[in-house]
């Protein structure tokens, strides 16, 4: 763990076929035969007369002539990771109608964001896919457009009078991308969730359903790692199926410890541990194979493990880098090192690590082109995994719940990691590899909302398949209080969560 805007984003219920009625998703992959609720993860008008100001709270959004001025309205959808998409349309609810016809367009640019939307700094419109004259409500088919997961962003236009519909700041009638999955297209199949205990993972530690429990305590204390997590295990709960722990160098890898806490028949973990194989080094060296005898030893000791686990190379790289020619640290050469690591480890015969691409979540990062430049290739990462943290503090250094982790925006504006990651590399499941609830010490507050906050905020983004949980009385700087007991209330919320059966996960 290391230093480091609130906005809507997309709701998700499923109606299963043959049911009657709808119910809420989880966080697994769509079920076969259903149809996704999308809510507008942004949406706004523009107005050439006031081509200044941003329209992002308004709950209305409106589109054609009012006098002298023309209004232009965007929305944008994220479709979860996972999603085979068989059919989509936007559903809008008219506020106030006319006689005229609403052409929809898609908007190649989905970096906007509508608090800052502005007819100055609107995206370019792209070619008409469909128009009508709204009733009461209006409706348009983008199925040829909606193919899979991904940010979708349209816009609404008329030459006509101005039309206005509820936007997604509305008390009722926000506009909605209903996505079909891909059996509804066959006679329906009545689909029923699989028992608690059913989820299972895969070659990749992917769950087959539900999302993987995982804690990192004691972090920034002499306690040893593994009775430190046994004991937070009983004050949560809950036994933590991923075991974090950390190693540098030439460090022994596994230790007895974690060979111990990850042959548990009674209590089974998997074992998620970061290396900073450069420590002493640089991440340009490595590449060049100057730690090949370091990355061969490790390997022996892999292959002697025998069991699956995460590996982290360097978690939150951007806090290293050095962005100077010739540093050996900048953000080109931590993908070199990350490639070449992996591929000597494949090379050398270890075929049981499962790897992990962990990011900073930390605006000011975000703002750089370094998780493009990070990333060291899809055919070297298998999961996606972000650090962050929020605060409890009211008005304190990112103070919010569990989707301010997700959702947090670069400086200047832009995508949240959950968006990137699930759209840029769709393919690959997504693990929050710490995170946690923080005030500063001595200034108690109570972290209960955040705890709270989890399972629905899971329920909106089914990419991610494991949470970490990051536990400690004091951060690396001694002022910040992560713990899950620092009040009763807060111990009560968290011991909520971890009973949910959505983290019921069987190490396949």
């Amino acid at each position: 763990m290391r230093r480091s805007k609130l906005k809507k984003y997309s709701v998700m219920t499923a109606v299963i076929a043959g049911a009657a009625g709808v119910a809420a998703a989880g966080p697994a992959q769509a079920a076969a035969g259903t149809t996704l609720k999308l809510a507008a993860g942004d949406d706004a008008y523009v107005s050439s007369a006031r081509t200044g100001v941003a329209f992002g709270a308004e709950t209305k959004l409106v589109a054609g002539v009012a006098g002298k001025e023309t209004k232009t309205s965007f929305l944008k959808f994220a479709v979860p990771a996972g999603t085979k998409v068989a059919g989509a349309r936007l559903v809008l609810t008219t506020q106030a109608a006319s006689a005229s016809t609403v052409a929809i367009r898609q908007v190649a640019n989905t970096t906007w964001a509508e608090g800052k939307l502005t007819a100055a700094t609107a995206p370019a419109l792209g070619s008409v896919l469909g128009s009508a004259v709204p009733g009461a409500t209006l409706s348009f088919d983008l199925g040829k457009v909606v193919k899979g997961p991904g940010t979708y962003a349209f816009a609404l236009s008329s030459t006509g009078a101005a039309v206005r519909f509820q936007s997604a700041e509305a008390k009722t009638g926000a506009p909605v991308l209903e996505v079909k999955t891909d059996t509804d297209v066959s006679p329906p199949v009545v689909s029923t969730p699989k028992p608690a205990g059913d989820c299972v993972t895969d070659a990749k530690l992917v769950p087959s359903c539900g999302v993987l429990w995982g804690a990192a305590a004691g972090g920034f204390t002499t306690a040893p790692r593994d009775q430190a997590l046994k004991d937070w295990e009983k004050l949560s709960g809950r036994t933590s199926t991923i075991f974090h722990t950390y190693h540098k160098g030439d460090e022994t890898f596994p230790t007895k410890a974690e060979i111990a806490m990850t042959s548990d028949a009674a209590s089974p973990r998997v074992l998620l541990t970061n290396w900073k194989i450069a420590y002493g080094s640089s991440w340009a060296k490595v590449a060049q194979g100057q730690q090949d005898k370091r990355i061969d030893a490790f390997a022996a000791r892999a292959k002697a493990y025998g069991k699956k686990f995460f590996l982290v190379l360097n978690h939150e790289p951007e806090n290293d880098v050095v962005a100077r020619a010739g540093s050996g640290m900048e953000a080109k050469d931590f993908a070199a090192m990350y490639r070449h690591t992996i591929l000597r480890l494949r090379a050398q015969g270890v075929t049981n690590v499962v790897n992990v691409m962990a990011y900073m979540g930390n605006e000011k990062w975000m703002a750089q082109s370094w998780w493009k430049d990070l990333y060291p290739g899809d055919d070297v990462v298998d999961w996606m995994g972000l650090d962050s943290y929020v605060s409890v503090e009211p008005g304190y250094y990112h103070a919010g719940k569990f989707n301010d982790l997700l959702d947090r925006a670069p400086t200047g504006g832009g995508l949240g990691f959950y968006e990137w990651s699930t759209t840029q590399h769709a393919a690959k499941p997504l693990m929050v590899a710490e995170w946690g609830a923080y005030h500063r010490v001595g200034k108690i507050h109570d972290k209960s909302a955040v705890y709270h906050s989890v399972l629905p905020e899971l329920a909106k983004r089914p990419g991610i398949k494991a949470i970490v949980y990051f536990d400690t009385k004091h951060d690396d700087e001694g002022d910040r209080d992560i713990s899950i007991d620092s009040t009763p209330a807060a111990l009560a919320a968290f011991k909520k969560l971890a009973a949910d059966p959505i983290f019921k996960v069987k190490l396949g």
